[in-house]
């Protein structure tokens, strides 16, 4: 991260290396607390699973719709500026979840902070990028990390939270006003946004030709981390029989994890090549998917998580280094796919679970690994 003090940068109290770990770490952060919470806003409005998938869906139809807007900020505006709209709006949208007196509300709170979310997560990904570029080196996976700090500190908050019996308004509510300063503060530290008119706007791409794999890789993943961050706790509460404050830990433990494996992703990368991680890791994350539907002890449970957490960790930032080579048109390409499978993904759980089961939808997420596993040994252009 030190190379981006190469570019030029605007005065701000916060150094310039910690900027970007922040906003990686505020949409972690943000994503874990409205996972934590999703039992007690059901409860709340009385949502039933297939209720709960068409709110979520609609969090998803929303990061999609989203990227003709955010290709237009980053190219209009730059990435820095788009980061801070963007952040500005996803902490806003987030106490409007708590706020929502009747499902289409919620449903219309979700496809906007589901927007926010991803204007977010493209500009501050399409900084990194700059970054690394400079840099000459690979950070991908090191600011992923990033980001897993922020759920697994957002998902111990909400189990916290919850325990407490602090209202989700009052939460929500507090973790915006807290990232607000830090987000202002990172944007006045970010490199100055180099805009170029010459450059090409493509809004919209799907994945074609060596692209196709990694698009399906990442179409997986999203739906894998996805479904885990808004029904792991719903499958420990009403499968499990856990407590509302025990269930926030099972994201906990799955993000705890994926910290942990994407502090030493960029290594193992480097010596064993993107591939085999990807396909072991795939396998260990089916491994645990086994461990979750098969026990009936929550605190197994949180082995199965851990597991998977692990296995999926590589996912994103291999697949975005690999497709970042390729040019940004193929970026663009595998992100819509990724962002596509994050659309259907909790959705799918959702219907599945009230026609077959809770254990039968999880098992869905193992198959899901194996196609990581089979599309990854196929991918010509992970190396």
């Amino acid at each position: 991260m030190e190379s981006s003090a190469s570019l030029p940068l605007q005065p701000s109290l916060l150094p310039a290396r910690v900027a970007l770990p922040i906003l990686f770490i505020l949409l972690g952060a943000v994503f874990a607390t409205w996972a934590a919470r999703i039992p007690p806003l059901r409860d709340a409005l009385q949502l039933g699973a297939a209720e709960l998938g068409l709110v979520l869906l609609c969090s998803g139809v929303g990061a999609v719709l989203s990227f003709p807007l955010a290709a237009w900020l980053l190219a209009r505006h730059g990435a820095r500026h788009a980061a801070l709209w963007s952040g500005i709006a996803l902490l806003i949208a987030l106490p409007c979840l708590a706020l929502a007196p009747q499902m289409g509300w919620l449903m219309l709170a979700m496809f906007v902070m589901g927007s926010a979310a991803s204007c977010f997560d493209v500009a501050i990904n399409a900084i990194g990028a700059e970054v690394e570029r400079v840099a000459g080196r690979s950070i991908m996976s090191m600011l992923h990390a990033w980001f897993c700090l922020g759920t697994f500190s957002g998902a111990l908050l909400g189990s916290a939270m919850a325990g407490l019996q602090v209202t989700p308004l009052w939460h929500f509510c507090l973790l915006s006003a807290v990232f607000l300063l830090p987000l202002w503060l990172s944007y006045l530290a970010l490199p100055t946004d180099q805009i170029d008119p010459a450059a090409p706007r493509q809004q919209f791409a799907l994945p074609h030709g060596a692209l196709v794999a990694l698009g399906m890789i990442a179409f997986c993943g999203a739906m894998i981390e996805g479904s885990i961050g808004d029904w792991s706790g719903i499958y420990l509460i009403d499968h499990l029989g856990a407590a509302p404050g025990i269930a926030p830990l099972g994201y906990a433990v799955f993000a705890g994890m994926m910290l942990l494996a994407r502090l030493i992703g960029d290594r193992l990368k480097d010596r064993h090549s993107a591939r085999p991680v990807l396909v072991v890791g795939a396998l260990i994350a089916s491994a645990g998917v086994l461990v979750v539907i098969t026990t009936s002890q929550t605190g197994i449970a949180f082995i199965g998580f851990a597991l998977i957490g692990a296995g999926v960790a590589a996912v994103f930032p291999f697949i975005f280094s690999a497709a970042g080579k390729e040019g940004p048109t193929a970026l663009a390409a595998v992100a819509t796919m990724g962002y596509s499978g994050g659309l259907i993904g909790p959705p799918i759980i959702g219907f599945l679970a009230h026609g077959l089961g809770l254990a039968i939808a999880f098992g869905f997420i193992g198959v899901l690994t194996l196609v990581v596993a089979l599309a990854a040994g196929k991918a010509s252009l992970l190396k």
